[in-house]
C-alpha cells in the first residue's frame, strides 16, 4: 500500500506536503509544534487536520502490519497464492483483511471440522462442482459411509458434506462483503421491552429504524438499555435477498447436487452468516456512534476549555451545601488562596447562623476586595444563589456572581493532585477553591480533571476508554498550546499538556521553579531531563512575562529570535518597543516594504514572518479574549418565575445530537431542540451553537413538576 499517495488523495495534499508531514511526525515532533512552527512544510495546515492525518497514518500503518502478519501465516501454512496476495494487497480496511484470512484462520471445533475428520471433504467438493447430470445422491454418498467414523448412512455423509460447504460459503470474503453491504442498505434495527418494568428506555420498547438512517445517540441509548437488561435488540435483515446473494455465487442449475448446494446456501445464511453479520453491523453502528459521540464531546470540551476567563478579579468561590454548610474560598487575581471559611445559610430558619454567615462573607469580600463570586451549581445551589444575591447591595461596587458548573469538582477535590496542591485544606474547601478558579481561568483549572468527569458529552461512560482518552487528550493539548502557559504561575497539571513536556517533566519544571526561580526560556535548559528535543517542542508555548528578554513572553519561538530582532531593526524599531507597545505601525511598514521581500531577506518563510509580526504587535495575546464574555449576574430567577413566551439570555452548557442545553439562570438548564434552532435544515446542533455561546432564547414550555424547560432560538412571530 502506498500510504503517502493514499493520504494525498484522502486529504487533498500535495506529495511534498504529505512527505514533509510524515517526516515531521516520524521525527518525534508533536502536532501543536508542527501546526504552529512548521507551517512552511505543511502549507499552514491547522492542528485538527494534522491530527486527523496522524490518526489515519497510524491506522494505515497498522493495516499494513496486519497485512504482513497474515501473509506470513499464509506462507507458513503453504496457502499463499498469487490470487490471495492480490486480494490482500487491495484490501483497504481491517474488516476486508480479516474476511480474506477467515477461511485459513485456526478455528474451534465446528460441525464442518468434525465432518472433515470423518473424511467427507471430497464428497463436499463433488457436491459443490454441480457437474453430475445423472445418477443418485445415495450412489454419490455411499462410498463415504464408515461406521468407525460414525458415518452410518448416505444421509449422514451428505449432512456432513453440507456442513463443510456451508462453512466454506460463510468464509467467502466477497460474499460476506456483499451481504454486509446489503445489511447496511436494507437492515432494520429493532428493540423490544425485555422485562415488565418501567425505565427511562420506554421510547425504545416498540422501536424500529433502518440501519442506514439511525442516529448515533439512539444506537448508544439502545446499547445501554440492552446492557441494563431493559431491552432486547436485534437486526432484521432480508433473508430471501441474502440467500439469493449466496445462491448467485455458488448455485449452478441442472445438476443432481444443485438442490444440496441450495440447502447449504440457506444453512450458511441462517446458521452461520446472519448471526455474524448482525454482530458486525451492530459493532460498526456502535463504532460510528462512538466516533460521533467522541467528536461531539471533543468539540464541547474544546469550547468549555476555551471559555473566556474572568480576569483581574479577586473571586469568592462558594461550594453550596445544606447540613455541612457552604464552603467559602477567596482567591486573588492569579488564583492564590487568600481566605477560607464556612457559612450556614441554605437551610430554612437558622436566622442566627445566617446573620453570622452574612457578616463573615461581607468581611471577607471587603477585606480582600472581592468583585466576583462563583457559585457551584450542585446541591443547595439555588438557596446559595438567593442568599448571595441578597448581599450584592452591601458588597463592593460592581460585584456580580456567576453560576459555575461543579462537574468533576468532587473528583478533583478528592484526587492526589488536589491533596498535593492543598494539603492544609479538607476536600470541600478544595472544591470551593476550584470553583473560584474555574471562573477565573477555566482552562488552567479544568485540565486538572479527567475530561470524562466534566460532563459535556453524551453517553461518555459507554465509549471505548482508550479512544475517548486519546481524543480528549488531543483536545486538551490543542487548547493549552493555543493559549500558551505562564510558567511562573502554572500548575504541573497544566504544564503536563504543553507540547513535548508530559507529567514527569512538568513536575521537574515546577520543582526547579520553586527551588531556583524560573524567569526565562533559556533557564528551561537547566531543568532535569529537559533535553534539546523537549526544549524545541515546548519553548514556544511557554510564557515568561518577567523575563529580561521580552520575546520570552510571546509565542515567537527561540529559533526565530534572531529573525524577530532583524525584522524590528529592518523596520526601524528596537526590542524595547515591544514591551512598551510602540509598534502600532509595524504591520503597515512591513507591507510597504513587502512581506515576501522581508521574508527572503531574513531567511524565513512568509507564514513564520506573519506569525512574528502578529506576536510583536500583541505580545502574549490570549485567543480567548476575542470571545464573548461570560454572563455575570446581579439578580436571581426561579423556575416558577419562567413563563412561556419570555425572552431570556443564556449560556450554552452542552451540545448533543438532538439539541443544546442552555443555562438561563434558574438552576435547570433548558433544552433547545435541534428543530427550534434555525429556520433551515441542519444535520447537527453544532452547526449553529457551541458550548459557551451566549444566546437569546424564548421559553416554549415549563414543566415545574418534572423540572423541564423547553426553549427556542426562533423569534416568536409578531401577532397579525
Amino acid at each position: 500500500m502506498n500510504i503517502p499517495a493514499l493520504l494525498c488523495q484522502e486529504f487533498q495534499l500535495k506529495p511534498t506536503q504529505c512527505q514533509n508531514i510524515i517526516a515531521l511526525i516520524d521525527d518525534g515532533n508533536t502536532i501543536p509544534f508542527i501546526a504552529r512552527y512548521r507551517k512552511e512544510q505543511t502549507d499552514s495546515l491547522d492542528d485538527q487536520v494534522l491530527r486527523e492525518i496522524y490518526e489515519r497514518l497510524q491506522y494505515l500503518r497498522g493495516l499494513d502490519k496486519r497485512r504482513e502478519e497474515i501473509q506470513n501465516v499464509l506462507t507458513e501454512q503453504g496457502n499463499l497464492t498469487d490470487e490471495l496476495s492480490q486480494k490482500l494487497a487491495s484490501a483497504n480496511t481491517l474488516a476486508e483483511l480479516e474476511d480474506i484470512y477467515r477461511p485459513y484462520k485456526p478455528k474451534r471445533r465446528t460441525r464442518a471440522t468434525i465432518a472433515k475428520e470423518k473424511g467427507l471433504e471430497p464428497l463436499a467438493l463433488q457436491l459443490m462442482m454441480q457437474n453430475l447430470k445423472t445418477g443418485s445422491l445415495d450412489d454419490l454418498a455411499s462410498p463415504f459411509i464408515n461406521e468407525e467414523k460414525d458415518v452410518l448412512s448416505a444421509q449422514d455423509a451428505l449432512q456432513g458434506a453440507r456442513d463443510i460447504l456451508a462453512e466454506q460459503m460463510s468464509d467467502d470474503a466477497d460474499v460476506r462483503k456483499a451481504l454486509r453491504e446489503l445489511a447496511f442498505r436494507t437492515g432494520v434495527i429493532e428493540s423490544r421491552k425485555a422485562k415488565d418494568e418501567d425505565s427511562v428506555y420506554s421510547m425504545y420498547y416498540e422501536f424500529s429504524q433502518e440501519v442506514r438512517t439511525i442516529p448515533g445517540h439512539r444506537v448508544l441509548a439502545i446499547n445501554r438499555g440492552e446492557r441494563e437488561e431493559f431491552l432486547k435488540v436485534s437486526i432484521k435483515m432480508q433473508d430471501l435477498a441474502s440467500i439469493q446473494v449466496l445462491e448467485k455465487a455458488f448455485v449452478r442449475d441442472g445438476s443432481i447436487t444443485t438442490a444440496q448446494v441450495r440447502i447449504c446456501a440457506q444453512d450458511a445464511w441462517t446458521r452461520l452468516i446472519q448471526p455474524s453479520i448482525e454482530r458486525e453491523v451492530r459493532a460498526e453502528l456502535t463504532e460510528k456512534a462512538s466516533t460521533s459521540a467522541i467528536h461531539v464531546f471533543g468539540k464541547n470540551l474544546h469550547q468549555l476549555l476555551m471559555a473566556p476567563p474572568v480576569k483581574g478579579r479577586v473571586t469568592l468561590g462558594v461550594d453550596p451545601g445544606f447540613r455541612t454548610g457552604c464552603k467559602l474560598a477567596v482567591v486573588d487575581e492569579n488564583g492564590k488562596v487568600l481566605d477560607t471559611g464556612v457559612g450556614h445559610f441554605t437551610l430554612p430558619g437558622m436566622d442566627a447562623a445566617k446573620a453570622r454567615a452574612k457578616q463573615e462573607i461581607l468581611q471577607m469580600c471587603h477585606k480582600h476586595g472581592v468583585t466576583a463570586i462563583a457559585i457551584g451549581n450542585g446541591t443547595a445551589s439555588r438557596e446559595a444563589e438567593q442568599f448571595i444575591a441578597s448581599l450584592l447591595p452591601e458588597l463592593p461596587k460592581g460585584t456580580a456572581y456567576m453560576i459555575v458548573s461543579e462537574a468533576g469538582a468532587s473528583v478533583y477535590s478528592a484526587s492526589k493532585l488536589a491533596a498535593e496542591e492543598f494539603p492544609q485544606f479538607d476536600v470541600s474547601l478544595r472544591s470551593a477553591v476550584s470553583i473560584a478558579r474555574r471562573m477565573q481561568d477555566p482552562l488552567a483549572e479544568l485540565v486538572k480533571i479527567d475530561p470524562k468527569a466534566i460532563g459535556v458529552g453524551q453517553y461518555q461512560h459507554d465509549l471505548k476508554e482508550s479512544q475517548l482518552e486519546e481524543a480528549l487528550g488531543g483536545v486538551v493539548e490543542a487548547c493549552v498550546n493555543s493559549v500558551g502557559v505562564e510558567v511562573s504561575t502554572a500548575s504541573a497539571a497544566l504544564l503536563s499538556h504543553v507540547a513535548g513536556i508530559g507529567p514527569s517533566l512538568a513536575k521537574n519544571i515546577v520543582a526547579f521553579r520553586d527551588e531556583n526561580g524560573l524567569l526565562s526560556r533559556a533557564q528551561l535548559k537547566k531543568v532535569s531531563k529537559l533535553g534539546p528535543k523537549a526544549f524545541e517542542q515546548c519553548a514556544g508555548f511557554l510564557r515568561f512575562r518577567d523575563s529580561k528578554n521580552v520575546l520570552d513572553a510571546t509565542a515567537v519561538h527561540p529559533e526565530s529570535y534572531d529573525a524577530a530582532k532583524a525584522l524590528l531593526d529592518t523596520l526601524g524599531y528596537k526590542l524595547e518597543d515591544v514591551r512598551l507597545g510602540k509598534l502600532q505601525d509595524l504591520q503597515k511598514r512591513a507591507e510597504e516594504k513587502g512581506i515576501a521581500a522581508i521574508a527572503d531577506q531574513l531567511g524565513v518563510g512568509e507564514p513564520t514572518l506573519k506569525d512574528i509580526l502578529r506576536e510583536l504587535q500583541k505580545p502574549g495575546r490570549d485567543p480567548r479574549d476575542d470571545l464573548p464574555k461570560p454572563i455575570l449576574r446581579t439578580d436571581v430567577l426561579d423556575i416558577k418565575d419562567i413563563q412561556p413566551g419570555m425572552e431570556l439570555m443564556g449560556t450554552v452548557r452542552n451540545v448533543i445530537d438532538f439539541g443544546a442545553f442552555v443555562d438561563i439562570g434558574v438552576h435547570q438548564d433548558g433544552l433547545v431542540h435541534i428543530s427550534r434552532m434555525v429556520n433551515r435544515f441542519i444535520k447537527h446542533p453544532s452547526e449553529v451553537v457551541k458550548v459557551g455561546d451566549v444566546v437569546k432564547v424564548w421559553v416554549v414550555e415549563v414543566d415545574v413538576k418534572r423540572m423541564r424547560i423547553a426553549l427556542t432560538m426562533l423569534p416568536p412571530k409578531a401577532p397579525a
